[in-house]
């Protein structure tokens, strides 16, 4: 492999690793389990059990990251949380 070749690869991982962002859920005194299951499978496309996951996590740990990926795609998850009256935010 050549140093340009290297160098490429190199930088092509950086900009993957930079463009990908986060939803934080946190947690709160107000929600269910059951509303933030299902707020999880509707608006991250959870399994039962991934949404289930985090909801303990969340519980327990007092936040979890609960989506991964480009802004343009978290935003609006995002949103639809806070519409749903969970605390979440993108970092």
């Amino acid at each position: 492999m050549s140093i340009k070749e290297k160098i490429s690869e190199q930088l092509l991982l950086e900009e993957e690793v930079l463009t990908q962002n986060e939803i934080v859920l946190f947690n709160d005194d107000v929600n269910t389990f059951d509303h933030v299951i299902e707020t999880l499978i509707y608006v991250c496309d959870h399994t039962a059990e991934q949404a289930e996951q985090c909801a303990m996590l969340v519980h327990y740990k007092g936040k979890c990251t609960v989506k991964t990926g480009l802004y343009d795609d978290l935003k609006p998850r995002c949103s639809m949380l806070l519409e749903a009256g969970l605390s979440a935010k993108i970092v």
